[in-house]
Parts: structure tokens; C-alpha cells; sequence
């Protein structure tokens, strides 16, 4: 059986965009600008992406959502970027996962999190998963209350997961979500590292895990120390490639030993319109990229332009742009480098 096609499962959730002027200081008030709604969390975002991409390859969704309106209107979205979506369940008990963004001018913007039905979603959900896609994503740990449970065999629920989905024929694909200081990064990524074909974090997320101070204390990247993290993640089990990405580039190093340094495209901080889904946007880049078995520069060149129109939206899907687009930005931002 020739795979084709791209899975995603975990966090879907409704964002409630919010831009405003600065952030206050406790007790006092800011107006709000402009809101919108859009959908976001990891699988949502990624395949809303590569929808928009106009890939072709068939895409499908799982996960677990609430009897409401917001559920409602994450149905209407994967149905009109035609995703298939018999994976995703609805629970009369729970309401749809929410998050509240507030995005300040430049891009810089907070969250305030309702996981709502995503705590619930379990194994069980993906009993009969057996379809025909290629590559399997799940996002994200740290934020999923059930898969991330421990398990006496595999350490955690979704180390089984992964591993019963790499079994089955998937290559695997996870995300993290981005918590300073959270004690749990090691307990709970570990375990899912030997079980996966890709892992796509931000320097962030690589530093909690490894204990590598990526960023020096006035907000320098320490850019040699990325490659130092992206081996010590593969070390631990990741069978094909790291990526680390950051605001200055990405690290990229597969299970060769090849290894990359490419920086991202310029953008001044006045064109950005927001971030909230720019690390899904590059991680989409990275997941059609390895589907289509690109060179290592070259996915981080897409990933990099995924993330880039991205930056100009305010919402995590309104920057994604066709292939044909992307490539012809690529080929023109080459072309002029030579």
C-alpha cells in the first residue's frame, strides 16, 4: 500500500483573536481593537494550512469537541477546507476548548486556555484508526490531561499512542506546547521521542526539554548550542528529524547526520499582524516537505515561507498561501540572494 496524506490529532479548540494596543498594568484597563474568531490548536491549524496550501494530499482530523456553537463552527471550517473529519467526536459533557489571545502591536501575544474536551481525548478514540495517510501528527503534549497520563509500559499515554500508530504504518509527527518551567517537559516527552519519525519545537520548548540555555539573559540566541539540543533530542529516539525554529532561523538535523543552519526570511516588526499560529505554519511546511522526501534546505526554506505569510494575519490559517505562491516566493528571495 502506497501512503499518501497527512493525519493530525489532539488540541482543537476555537481562538478568539484580540488585538490591542499594549498590555496593562494590573487594575487597569485596555480597549480591545479588533476580535475575530478562528480555528487553532495543532491539528486544526496544521491541516487548515495545508488545505490552503492547495497540496492535494488527502487530510484528515481527530479529536474530541463539545455540543456547541464552537464545535459547531470547527465543523463548518474542516468541512469547508474539505478535511475529513469522521474522527472527530463530540461530547454532549464538555465544551469545545477555547483559548482567549491577546496580541499586542509587533506580534507579542498571551493566551488564556479553556482545554475543555481535550482533557478527555484518550486511546480510545484511536482503537479503529487504520486509514491510508502517510504521516501522523500529534499535538499537543502538555495539554492533552489524558494522553498525557503515565503508562507502566511506555512511560505515557501517548508514547502508546505513537507507538501503536508507527506500528500500524504512520510515520509520527508531535508537537509540545510552550511552558516555561514546566517540571513535566522531561516526564512527559521522553518517553514519545523513541516513537517518533519528526519532531518540529521552537527553542523554547528545546531548551525546557534539553536544559540548554538557548537564549543568553539580554535574548541572544546562542545558535551553536541549537545544534548541541536538536542531537541530544535525536539521541533519544527521533528516527528521521529535529527541527528546532526559532525567530532568527531554524536548525534542521536528520538521522544522517545531515544538518542545517537556515536563517528565516527578513520581515520588519511593523508588517507583523500576529503569531498565534506561525510554529503550526512552519510545522506544515516541515510535515508536506518530508511527505514529498525534500532535501533538508529546502524544507526549511518552505516552513520558513509557511511562517512568514503567517506573520501578516492575525489569526493562525488567514497568511496560508498556495504551493505555486510559496515556491515562486522562494525561487524570487533566492534568486535575489545570488
Amino acid at each position: 500500500m502506497k501512503r499518501r496524506g497527512i493525519l493530525a490529532a489532539g488540541n482543537m479548540l476555537v481562538d478568539h483573536v484580540h488585538q490591542i494596543a499594549h498590555w496593562p498594568q494590573p487594575g487597569w484597563l485596555v480597549e480591545i481593537e479588533h476580535s475575530e474568531r478562528a480555528s487553532g490548536g495543532a491539528p486544526l491549524n496544521v491541516l487548515l494550512t495545508l488545505a490552503r496550501m492547495q497540496t492535494g494530499l488527502p487530510l484528515a482530523a481527530i479529536g474530541l469537541i463539545g455540543c456547541d456553537a464552537d464545535g459547531d463552527y470547527l465543523l463548518q471550517m474542516l468541512e469547508q477546507h474539505q478535511v475529513e473529519h469522521r474522527g472527530v467526536q463530540r461530547n454532549p459533557q464538555a465544551m469545545t476548548a477555547m483559548t482567549q489571545v491577546m496580541t499586542e502591536p509587533g506580534g507579542q501575544r498571551t493566551f488564556f486556555h479553556a482545554p475543555g474536551a481535550n482533557r478527555l481525548l484518550d486511546l480510545a478514540a484511536f482503537e479503529r484508526v487504520n486509514s491510508e495517510h502517510k504521516i501522523f501528527h500529534l499535538g499537543y503534549l502538555l495539554l492533552l490531561d489524558s494522553l498525557d497520563r503515565s503508562d507502566a509500559e511506555f512511560g505515557t499515554r501517548s508514547a502508546r499512542l505513537l507507538a501503536q500508530m508507527q506500528q500500524r504504518g504512520y510515520h509520527t509527527s508531535l508537537d509540545l506546547v510552550s511552558r516555561q518551567g514546566d517540571p513535566r517537559y522531561r516526564p512527559l516527552v521522553l518517553p514519545a521521542l523513541r516513537w517518533l519519525d519528526y519532531l518540529v519545537i521552537n527553542e523554547l520548548e528545546a531548551g525546557e526539554f534539553t536544559g540548554l540555555v538557548l537564549r543568553a539573559a539580554d535574548g541572544t540566541l546562542q545558535q551553536h548550542l541549537m545544534a548541541q539540543a536538536a542531537e541530544q533530542l535525536m539521541n533519544e529516539g527521533v528516527r528521521r528529524r529535529v527541527v528546532i525554529h526559532c525567530p532568527e532561523g531554524a536548525y534542521g538535523l536528520e538521522r544522517n547526520g545531515a544538518a542545517r543552519w537556515q536563517p528565516s526570511w527578513p520581515l520588519d516588526a511593523a508588517q507583523i499582524v500576529g503569531s498565534v499560529g506561525a510554529g503550526d505554519a512552519f510545522c506544515a511546511g516541515v510535515l508536506y516537505a518530508s511527505h514529498e522526501n525534500w532535501p533538508l534546505e529546502e524544507t526549511l526554506q518552505l516552513a520558513h515561507t509557511c511562517a512568514r505569510f503567517n506573520l501578516l494575519c492575525a489569526n493562525a490559517i488567514d497568511g496560508a498561501r498556495p504551493l505555486a505562491e510559496l515556491m515562486a516566493y522562494i525561487t524570487l528571495n533566492n534568486s535575489s540572494c545570488l
